[in-house]
C-alpha cells in the first residue's frame, strides 16, 4: 500500500491529519452500526445474559489482532518503535488505571469511544460525559492530576523492548499472534451464532477491528515516507480527546497530527451512520442523581485511561493487538473493574424487588 501520493499531494501534515480523519470516519460508522461497546460486552459476560454484545466485541478484537499481526508477518509493518512496546511502561498504572476505567465506564454506561459515537447521534448525556472525560484526561496528563498519575505510574515499572512484548516473552512469534487471534475469532463466531447476530452487525464489528489494524499500518508507512517524525500508533481516545480539547482552547497555530483528524472523523462517521439508520435523536438526563453518576464515571475514565496508557480501544484493542504487556494488564483491569462495579451497583437495580429504586433516577438503558 502506497501512501506517498497522499502526503505528496496534500503535504505531510495535512496528509497525516486526513489519514486520521478517514480512518476515524470508517471507525465511527462501523462502531455505530455494530453497537461496539466494551461495557455492554462485560455486562453480558459477567451476568450471563445473552452473547450478542460479547460477540461484537470479540469480532472487533480478533480482527484487529489477526490483521495487525498479519501485516507484521508479511513485512508491511514494524511496531518495534510504538510507545506501547519501546518506552518504559507502568505495570501499576496499567492495573490501577484499568480498574478505574472499568469502574467509570459502568457508571457512565459506556467507554470513551462509545461516548463519542453516541454524542454524534444526539445523546447529550454522552456529550457531557465526553467533555468531562477530555478535561480530566488533560488534567491527568499535564495539569493538577499529573503528579498523582506520575506517582502511581512509578510504583511498578517495566523496561521497554522485549520485556513489554508478550510474544517475545513467550517465544510465540507473530505467527503465534495470528493463531491467537484466530482462536478468539472462532469464539466470536460461536457466540454470534448463539445470539443469532445479524450479518450487518457482524461485518460492521469486523470493520471496527480492521480500522485499528489499518491505523497501525498507515502511520507506520507514512512515517517511513515522511521527513518529519510520525509516531507509529493506532486508535485511542484518551490522549486524542485531551489534544483535541487543547486545540480548541489554545490560540491558532497549534501542530496537527493523526489524533487531531481521528476525533472529528469518528464523530462524522457516527453521525452519517445514525442519519442513514434514522437513529439521530436528542436525549438528556432524567434527573440530578443520574447526572452525578455520569460525571463520576467520566472522572474515573479520564484519570484511569491516562494512568493506564489508553482507553478501552487504545489499550484494550490497539495495544492488545501488538501484545503489549501493559495493554493486556489494563484490559484485564477494565474487565475486572467493570464486572465488580456492575455487580455491586447495577445488578441490584435490575432485580424485580428494587424496580422502584431503578426508576427513581438512573437510566437503565444503553446510553
Amino acid at each position: 500500500m502506497d501512501f506517498s501520493s497522499l502526503t505528496d499531494f496534500f503535504g505531510e501534515t495535512t496528509g497525516i491529519v486526513l489519514a486520521g480523519l478517514g480512518i476515524g470516519l470508517f471507525f465511527g460508522f462501523f462502531a455505530q452500526r455494530s453497537r461496539f461497546c466494551l461495557r455492554s460486552a462485560v455486562v453480558e459476560f459477567w451476568n450471563r445474559q445473552g452473547t450478542s454484545k460479547l460477540a461484537v466485541w470479540l469480532f472487533a478484537f480478533s480482527s484487529a489482532v489477526i490483521a495487525t499481526q498479519l501485516f507484521i508477518v508479511l513485512g508491511w509493518l514494524d511496531v518495534g518503535q510504538a510507545r506501547q512496546l519501546s518506552a518504559t511502561g507502568s505495570l501499576s498504572g496499567a492495573l490501577l488505571g484499568g480498574l478505574l476505567f472499568g469502574i467509570g465506564m459502568i457508571l457512565a454506561r459506556g467507554c470513551s469511544s462509545r461516548m463519542l459515537v453516541l454524542a454524534a447521534n444526539g445523546n447529550l448525556r454522552a456529550l457531557l460525559t465526553g467533555l468531562i472525560f477530555a478535561v480530566t484526561a488533560q488534567a491527568s496528563l499535564n495539569g493538577q492530576l499529573s503528579p498523582l498519575r506520575t506517582w502511581l505510574s512509578g510504583l511498578w515499572t517495566v523496561d521497554g523492548g522485549a520485556a513489554r512484548d508478550l510474544l517475545a516473552t513467550f517465544h510465540l512469534g507473530h505467527s503465534g499472534g495470528v493463531i491467537f487471534g484466530l482462536f478468539w475469532l472462532a469464539a466470536a463466531i460461536h457466540f454470534a451464532r448463539r445470539a443469532k447476530l445479524s450479518r450487518r452487525e457482524g461485518l460492521a464489528s469486523l470493520g471496527v477491528g480492521l480500522m485499528i489494524a489499518l491505523a497501525w499500518l498507515t502511520t507506520y508507512r507514512i512515517g517511513n515516507q515522511s521527513f518529519e517524525i510520525v509516531p507509529v500508533q493506532s486508535l485511542s481516545f484518551t490522549g486524542p480527546s485531551a489534544n483535541m480539547l487543547m486545540l480548541v482552547l489554545s490560540p491558532p497555530g497549534q501542530p496537527w497530527d493523526f489524533d487531531i483528524g481521528l476525533v472529528p472523523g469518528v464523530v462524522l462517521g457516527s453521525f452519517l451512520a445514525g442519519l442513514w439508520g434514522r437513529e439521530l435523536k436528542l436525549e438528556g438526563f432524567k434527573d440530578g442523581q443520574s447526572m452525578r453518576r455520569y460525571i463520576i464515571g467520566a472522572l474515573c475514565m479520564g484519570f484511569g485511561g491516562m494512568l493506564a496508557g489508553g482507553c478501552a480501544v487504545g489499550a484494550g484493542v490497539s495495544g492488545a493487538a501488538v501484545f503489549a504487556l501493559t495493554a493486556w494488564l489494563a484490559l484485564i483491569g477494565m474487565w475486572a473493574g467493570a464486572g465488580m462495579t456492575d455487580h455491586w451497583i447495577d445488578r441490584p437495580l435490575r432485580q424485580p424487588n428494587t424496580a422502584p429504586m431503578a426508576s427513581g433516577g438512573l437510566e437503565t438503558t444503553q446510553p
